[in-house]
């Protein structure tokens, strides 16, 4: 308990550059935001002192998630762009495909092969050897139309 009531503006100002090198080492962008609130505990002890220790934890857990939940907020709305966007989405790199189904489509659901995989997928009742093109994406179920 006495380590607690001793840390000043120095103590968080290192445990902010720490946690800002740390992020370097291990991408994520995560460590970055507990480093910034530390950085803000910091400041805050240059102008207020005499605060206590249990307000200075109080205040790096709240602008920890605040800063975090900001973040990952403004990532939703802003993402990055990139020259494959389906990259780590398999089932969207079929998106707009044609195929032709090996198995029929019954009661709305079926199997296709497709590359070297098996998919699920959804769809109108169709005979096998019908071609089908993907359009959209429902977790692990392809949904596809019939080709016309």
């Amino acid at each position: 308990m006495e380590l607690f009531t001793q840390l000043n503006a120095w103590h968080w100002g290192i445990i902010a550059a720490v946690l800002i090198i740390l992020e370097m080492f291990a991408p994520g962008a995560f460590l970055l935001w507990l480093g910034i609130a530390a950085a803000v505990n910091s400041i805050l002890l240059v102008f207020i002192p005499t605060l206590d220790w249990q307000m200075q934890f109080i205040t790096f857990a709240i602008v920890s998630v605040v800063s975090i939940v900001m973040f990952r907020q403004w990532r939703n709305k802003n993402p990055e762009a990139t020259d494959q966007p389906s990259l780590n989405r398999r089932g969207e790199q079929y998106v707009g495909r044609t195929f032709t189904l090996d198995e029929p489509i019954v009661n709305g659901q079926g199997k296709l092969q497709v590359d070297d995989s098996t998919w699920k997928i959804e769809g109108l009742d169709c005979a096998s050897g019908v071609q089908v093109r993907v359009t959209g994406v429902d977790g692990v179920v392809l949904r596809v139309e019939k080709q016309t």
